[in-house]
């Protein structure tokens, strides 16, 4: 076909792809949010959101809870990362492959899992247990972007930095933690942002007792009926803000062209 001996015709079936399924429900989430029942444009949406002193704690506390579970995915998926992309490290694919394997089964029967492990530990279902399941869902999402910047990361420049005299504190705080910093940012927004918006885990892991934001945003179109789409949509949309404010002000990806493993 002439359509397609054009190679920026392949283009469209993507062009298509990303207005029928990204953009057009973004405008939709954005007329929603700023209209009435009866489609006459507001800001009454957003004013019983900042109004209801209950909604505007369930976002803080979902903001903290997604900090919370960043931090111990960070403190825990930085080391792994760095241990699995060591040259002298024998079996990084075996320790990968512990990483994936919970992967390939759905999040939701891994949540699961969770909530019959702490019962048959005796263990209290609540906060705790949120932490613990967030951080054990989230964590392979801060483990790989790291990993994949540090196996790229240049080995001369490591030895120049020995060669000048520094040691192995100062050749890790001064050169592999500056040029690793694309992939903790990468792991920090693939953590923090689904933390914020999930709804199941928080659902399964408290037996509702603990809300979410996901969790109000869940319940203004599902729940809430037709009724609560325009409230649930003002919600979105400020989710929307939230994670167009976090890819704005963070970092550049560093030069993929680095090869090579660490020392």
């Amino acid at each position: 076909m002439k359509l397609f001996r054009n190679r920026r015709s392949w283009a469209w079936p993507y062009i298509l792809f990303l207005v029928l399924l990204v953009l057009l429900p973004l405008a939709l989430i954005g007329v929603y949010a700023f209209t009435d029942q009866a489609g006459h444009f507001t800001l009454q949406n957003f004013v019983q959101f900042f109004s209801k002193s209950e909604a505007v704690n369930t976002f803080i506390y979902s903001i903290a809870v997604a900090l919370v579970t960043t931090i111990v995915c960070l403190l825990l998926g930085y080391p792994a990362a760095y241990i699995m992309a060591l040259r002298s490290f024998r079996t990084p694919a075996v320790m990968a492959l512990l990483f994936i394997l919970p992967m390939w089964i759905n999040f939701l029967l891994r949540t699961i899992a969770t909530v019959e492990l702490f019962h048959m530990f005796n263990l209290p279902l609540g906060e705790g247990a949120l932490l613990f399941g967030m951080v054990y869902d989230f964590l392979p999402f801060m483990i790989y972007p790291i990993y994949n910047t540090l196996q790229k990361m240049d080995v001369s420049l490591l030895e120049a930095a020995m060669d000048l005299g520094a040691n192995r504190v100062q050749t890790f705080t001064k050169v592999v933690l500056p040029l690793s910093a694309s992939g903790i940012y990468s792991g920090i927004v693939m953590v923090f942002m689904p933390t914020v918006s999930t709804f199941a885990i928080s659902e399964l892991l408290t037996h509702n007792k603990i809300t979410l934001f996901g969790s109000l945003i869940q319940r203004s179109f599902g729940e809430g009926g037709i009724m609560m789409w325009n409230y649930g949509a003002a919600l979105s949309l400020i989710m929307l803000v939230i994670i167009g404010a976090t890819s704005f002000f963070g970092q550049n990806d560093n030069d993929d062209s680095q090869k090579g493993g660490l020392l």
